[in-house]
Formats: C-alpha cells, structure tokens, sequence
C-alpha cells in the first residue's frame, strides 16, 4: 500500500479545499447564507478529486485507498474549519445594544 501517497494526497486535499473556502468566506463574503454555504463545494470536490487520484495512481488495493484518502482527507479538512474558526472568533463578544425606553422589572 502506497501510505505516503494516501497521506500527502489527503493533506495537500484537505489544505487546498479548506483553504480555499474560509479564504472565500473570510476574505470576499461578509455575509451568511446560501452563498458562503455553497463554499462548501470546493472541500467536497478536492477530497473527490484527491481519492479519484489515489485510485488511478496505485495498482493494488484500490478501493481501499481511495476510501481511506476519503476518510483522512474528510477528518483533515473538518480540523482545518475547527482550528480557524476558534482562531478567528472574537474574543470581546459584542452585547446587543438596550432598548431605549422604560424598563420594566420582572
């Protein structure tokens, strides 16, 4: 089995899908919705892309290292979006600002 192939394919997958998306959705868009939820796209078609080439670059064992390219690849990007999102959260949340106006005691 080709591990080195399965690893490096997985990682330069996982850093080239996730990065182009929080890229896009750090860099381009401000706001949420559908169109920073099709972002989502580019990670699924790299992983897509990185296990075809897994499967077409190894002669025994196929399917077995495409699905572990799949595997990997997934789990790498889904720590890619953990690590970034913790990185580029605010640290002083912002308060909702208080109606003007009599408050009233409960």
């Amino acid at each position: 089995m080709r591990l080195k192939l399965v690893v490096i394919v997985s990682l330069l997958a996982a850093i080239v899908g996730a990065g182009s998306c929080i890229a896009l959705v750090l860099g381009i868009f401000s706001v949420k919705g559908l169109l920073v939820t099709s972002t989502l796209l580019l990670p699924i078609a790299t992983i897509i892309f990185a296990s075809i080439f897994v499967y077409r670059h190894t002669a025994r064992r196929r399917k077995l290292q495409a699905f572990l390219t799949v595997v990997l690849a997934t789990l790498l990007t889904l720590a890619l979006f953990i690590v970034v999102s913790i990185v580029s959260a605010r640290k002083n949340p912002t308060e909702p600002a208080q109606p003007a106006g009599p408050q009233i005691a409960s």
